[in-house]
């Protein structure tokens, strides 16, 4: 295929779950931009993270797109120290509003290939307290104040409350996001650009008891991720696609589209396959799993289940003795274990998670999968 267009803008934002955006079904959170980005492009549903490394994930994105300017915060702020700073009195004094900035810049000189790599959500959410205060109802308590993001773990004691003030801050730094994301998109103007809007990894936010950036074990909430393509040519506008796919097929699909090379054969761990053909006839098979492997623990990822073995004691020959497992995609927020209702299905994914456990990644891959294990139950 030859590429639709050299250039090229990738929004990377680390710390961005899926499961808290409009496109991925939380309408209550205010994203205009990205929810009329969604209709230009293909929004992929199930994009598994197979690490919880950003660094590697964006190397996953970008490293086969030569001469790309790389746009970035992640320096800037770890020099800072956010604990002691406090909400900016002016959206255009943020941590994100800096950065695309910058970005905006890197258009305004005529780059061709811009990435844009954010870390400020995992770091300091500085969102002015009026993008908070619209998240509040009369009767809410105040939020937590200042500008650090939280890190805890919260247990059956932890108030309620205190989970739905950080939901709340977290939202009104979406809200500033999606305004950085829409003065970028005016800066770039009409012309054809491939843009892909996409998280390198995402954040406790108390679902399964961690709130911020600590480990835990690769539930939804850090390992699946946001991704909206959009081709310069402006094919496949409005559509989802639902398999399987991780950022290393995002990768290949971008050189396809944007050099013109194309990884071709069978998705393996660690290498992508073009999805690029998406937008001439929607036919890529997609992966019939993910491995993923995070210091949190390990999950095998189908398109009917997500199992997942936290990390803990084991022999390096068997998986641990507290695998969960999910149904996918209707327990979209992995909150009903059902591994002791479906033997058959945690006694073939535990096969795989051992494999992992043992350091065979092949045999993980690679082994055969019944359509149960594969594709759930009806």
């Amino acid at each position: 295929m030859p590429p639709t267009s050299s250039r090229l803008l990738v929004i990377a934002i680390d710390r961005l779950p899926a499961w808290i955006l409009p496109p991925y079904g939380a309408t209550w959170v205010a994203m205009p931009t990205l929810t009329t980005l969604a209709g230009r492009g293909v929004v992929f549903e199930r994009v598994i993270a197979p690490t919880d490394d950003a660094q590697a994930t964006l190397i996953d994105l970008i490293g086969g797109v030569e001469g790309a300017h790389v746009v970035t915060d992640d320096r800037r702020l770890e020099a800072a120290d956010p604990a002691a700073a406090s909400a900016a009195a002016d959206p255009e004094a943020t941590a994100l509003a800096r950065l695309f900035a910058a970005a905006a810049d890197a258009v305004a000189r005529g780059e061709q290939r811009i990435v844009v790599h954010a870390t400020a959500l995992g770091i300091t959410w500085d969102a002015p307290e009026d993008f908070v205060a619209a998240y509040l109802d009369p009767d809410d308590p105040p939020p937590p104040a200042g500008a650090a993001v939280p890190d805890f773990v919260a247990t059956a004691d932890t108030d309620p409350d205190r989970l739905v003030g950080i939901r709340h801050v977290f939202a009104a730094q979406l809200t500033l996001l999606d305004r950085c994301l829409a003065a970028l998109l005016d800066a770039a103007g009409d012309g054809p650009w491939t843009v892909l809007m996409v998280g390198l990894r995402g954040i406790g936010l108390g679902l399964h008891g961690r709130v911020g950036p600590g480990v835990m074990p690769p539930y939804g909430e850090i390992v699946h991720l946001p991704a909206i393509l959009v081709d310069a040519a402006g094919r496949m506008a409005a559509q989802r696609w639902g398999r399987l796919v991780t950022p290393a097929d995002l990768g290949a699909t971008l050189r396809e589209l944007v050099v013109g090379t194309a990884a071709a054969g069978t998705p393996v761990p660690g290498q992508g396959a073009s999805l690029a053909k998406l937008f001439d006839d929607w036919s890529p098979a997609g992966r019939d799993r993910v491995i993923v492997t995070t210091r949190g623990g390990t999950a095998i990822v189908t398109q009917g289940w997500q199992a997942i073995a936290p990390a803990g004691p084991s022999d390096g020959a068997t998986a641990p003795a507290d695998m969960r497992l999910y149904a996918k995609p209707d327990d979209f927020f992995e909150l009903c274990d059902v591994a002791d209702r479906c033997p058959e299905v945690v006694d073939e994914l535990a096969v795989l998670l051992a494999a992992v456990a043992a350091g065979d990644l092949p045999r993980a891959a690679t082994a055969p999968l019944s359509p149960a294990a594969e594709q759930g139950h009806g």
